[in-house]
């Protein structure tokens, strides 16, 4: 069963705006109370196999956080001392005015089950966000209220679990960040310098991802194609996805693109994302049912009818016709039943 085994904790202010950072002069304390409600707050947020790995674009030893946790697995009495340096670390990169002051905890975990293999892990989380609480307080049948701001226990602001996996690549790292996208973009590639794993959830979400780009941005450029016809693609897309075990090219040209032209000119869109991006897709990986999982809600087959209608499509494109008369564009479906 995994176990927390210390605790360091340090205030970060954002050094843009002249704040400070406090770091403190031992680790926490812990309770068994405590320890417990820690252990349930700090695990919060991770439930997909999307994972990351340190790096860095000369040297992997230049990686700042890499080189402190890399200290505490090789040590863990170093813990609290290379907490100071990642507090110090996090200050130093807190210049955008948009990045908020907070608690960061720095915390040794044992007995973690990770794929199977019971390993360390060291978690790094970052409190932002305060909550306003209600405390009642009676005496002698009199009661009293008063409020405070404190820590909601449900809702983990930005985390990372670090596994002492696969070291040699970075090790393998699982991360959490409710916040908007320029305060994600600092934890993750700022302060963390951290990169997508190239594993299969990676090859199937972005596989999936650059197809919906496809069918939005390109196919009704080069063919006659209704927003109906598009929606198709998408449907045959997920299907694909939700039903195959692997990906391989051959099968998802035949099962979903079909037409030879379609099937050159998405080519062509794969050649020019390929030379943009400077990666590679895939031709045959196996797919990630969490990846897919998490496409699901990007892949929304919805035609949009002015600020009238909006018709979602599941299923047969043979039940929706697109013609034009005298009063306009029309869509129609046919159904069997409606509820």
């Amino acid at each position: 069963m995994i176990e927390l085994k210390e605790v360091s904790v340090h205030y970060v202010g954002n050094k843009g705006k002249y704040e400070h950072v406090i770091k403190s002069h031992k680790p926490l304390e812990l309770t068994d109370e405590v320890q417990n409600v820690l252990l349930n707050y700090f695990q919060k947020g991770f439930k997909n196999d999307e994972y990351f790995h340190f790096y860095h674009v000369t040297d992997l030893n230049l990686n700042e956080v890499f080189t402190y946790v890399s200290a505490i697995f090789d040590n863990p009495v170093q813990l609290h001392e290379q907490s100071k340096n990642i507090a110090t670390f996090l200050y130093e990169n807190s210049m955008h005015p948009k990045i908020k002051s907070g608690e960061l905890f720095v915390s040794f975990f044992e007995n973690v089950n990770f794929k199977g293999e019971i390993i360390n892990a060291i978690g790094l989380f970052k409190t932002e966000n305060k909550d306003t609480f209600l405390k009642v307080h009676t005496e002698n049948h009199f009661f009293d209220i008063s409020t405070d701001q404190g820590i909601n226990i449900n809702k983990l602001d930005k985390g990372c679990l670090i596994y002492n996996s696969d070291r040699e690549n970075g090790f393998v790292i699982c991360i959490t960040d409710k916040t908007n996208a320029t305060e994600s973009q600092f934890w993750t590639d700022e302060f963390l310098q951290v990169e997508q794993i190239d594993d299969e959830y990676y090859k199937t979400e972005r596989t999936m991802a650059v197809f919906k780009n496809y069918v939005e941005e390109r196919l009704p450029e080069e063919f006659e194609i209704s927003r109906a016809d598009q929606a198709d693609f998408l449907n045959r897309t997920m299907d694909f996805f939700s039903n195959q075990e692997r990906f391989v090219t051959e099968n998802f040209s035949e099962s979903v693109l079909q037409q030879p032209a379609i099937i050159e000119s998405f080519n062509n869109y794969k050649s020019e994302y390929e030379y943009d991006a400077q990666e590679m897709l895939a031709d045959d990986f196996g797919i990630s049912e969490s990846a897919v999982k998490k496409q699901k809600k990007y892949y929304k087959s919805v035609i949009k009818l002015d600020k009238n209608f909006h018709v979602y499509v599941h299923g047969d494109r043979s039940r929706i016709e697109h013609g034009e008369d005298a009063k306009g564009k029309f869509y129609k479906l046919y159904f069997e039943e409606e509820s």
